[in-house]
């Protein structure tokens, strides 16, 4: 058994480690969860022990095959309990995430598999996230960011990076859901910001900081 915070840590270094392809360090740890790097390092001390990951100090972090197998696990009961949040119960897309930090932790097999099948299998979260299958295999997207489109593209709107209440309410407010097709008008030269426009004909324009945090296809 594993208590909550080794199954936070186990989540936090697979999101890491595919974000930088590649190992986790100890100061990105620490950063990714507001905690002191003395404390990560006990916790990695205790998440080798238990052979969830390979560590050595001062070196990268990266997970155990069995380290893998429970991060996509607990990746995979949290997009589904978000899925339920917001299809089920009327949450906003903004308002789920933590909510779903505590039903993650929910271990019994059967309720998932429940739950998956009373959602009719979904494959995606409310934020475009893939769900792992009950295999712990991840999907591929190959999706990209936004601030990656030249000018004159058209592209759908699939997934956010970031998950934080602000910035979804941000693209609430800018008419940018999942789904919708933009096209890419204009892209500043000075600082990366561009102008698109929405398939209802109006104008937006968006950040460079919001851009590579949008995915499309």
């Amino acid at each position: 058994m594993h208590s909550f915070t080794e199954e936070n840590y186990l989540k936090t270094i697979y999101y890491l480690a595919n974000r930088r392809q590649g190992e986790v360090s100890t100061n990105a740890l620490a950063e990714m969860t507001a905690t002191k790097a003395a404390s990560v390092t006990d916790m990695l001390r205790k998440l080798a022990d238990k052979q969830l990951i390979h560590y050595k100090k001062y070196q990268g972090v990266r997970l155990t095959d069995e380290g893998e197998r429970l991060a996509l696990q607990i990746i995979r009961r949290h997009r589904l309990w978000e899925v339920f949040l917001v299809q089920k119960l009327g949450f906003g897309w903004d308002e789920v995430h933590e909510i779903a930090e505590e039903l993650e932790h929910i271990r019994s097999e059967e309720l998932v598999t429940r739950l998956d099948t009373y959602l009719g299998y979904p494959q995606f979260d409310p934020h475009g996230d893939p769900i792992p299958t009950p295999a712990g295999k991840m999907p591929e997207t190959g999706y990209r960011k936004l601030s990656e489109v030249e000018a004159g593209e058209g592209v759908c709107l699939m997934a956010v990076l970031e998950h934080s209440t602000e910035f979804l309410k941000h693209l609430d407010h800018s008419q940018l859901t999942l789904g919708c097709v933009v096209t890419v008008n204009e892209i500043n030269a000075f600082d990366k910001s561009v102008l698109v426009q929405i398939a209802s004909g109006r104008s937006v324009f968006i950040s460079h900081e919001v851009a590579r945090n949008l995915l499309v296809n």
